[in-house]
């Protein structure tokens, strides 16, 4: 029998509730950026790994999970894809890019190389109970989050 929950009003209605995918997808999220290689040795520096068969002068490819890649794409490459203008992060948020990792020590750590290696922060730790996070600014003014949260608080699926 599916458990109902009150929600607040105003609150969407979903019809498909699930907190997994029921049909698995690769996640490919593009991003425009002004220097591959600069991209390259930040997020390298953060710990994270490029992949060589989808790396050219204009892109590449750096796993996040089994399934989910973001590709970093140099502005003119980013707008051929984009079909409009592409926005300067430095002066507008137009999306907030959420990693997670496996401790709050993970977190300050990720934050903490990300700011050794250039990007920037803009402000202080948040702590929730269940869940940690902080974020940070890459060379580009993208803004990332960082979190933990803690297993238990991710009901499984009915």
């Amino acid at each position: 029998m599916p458990v109902t929950h009150q929600q607040p009003a105003g609150t969407p209605t979903i019809t498909n509730a699930r907190n997994r995918a029921r049909t698995p997808h690769k996640l490919f999220v593009n991003v425009p950026v002004n220097d591959i290689q600069a991209t390259i040795r930040f997020f390298e520096a953060l710990g994270f790994n490029f992949s060589p068969q989808f790396t050219d002068a204009t892109a590449t490819s750096m796993p996040v999970g089994e399934d989910a890649y973001l590709m970093f794409l140099t502005k003119e490459r980013f707008a051929g894809f984009a079909k409009a203008p592409v926005g300067d992060p430095k002066q507008a948020t137009s999306h907030l890019l959420t990693i997670s990792v496996n401790s709050r020590e993970e977190v300050d750590e990720t934050v903490k190389k990300a700011i050794a290696a250039g990007g920037s922060t803009t402000d202080e730790p948040e702590d929730h109970g269940f869940m940690y996070d902080w974020s940070f600014r890459d060379l580009d003014g993208h803004a990332w989050g960082v979190f933990w949260m803690d297993p238990s608080a991710i009901p499984a699926d009915a």
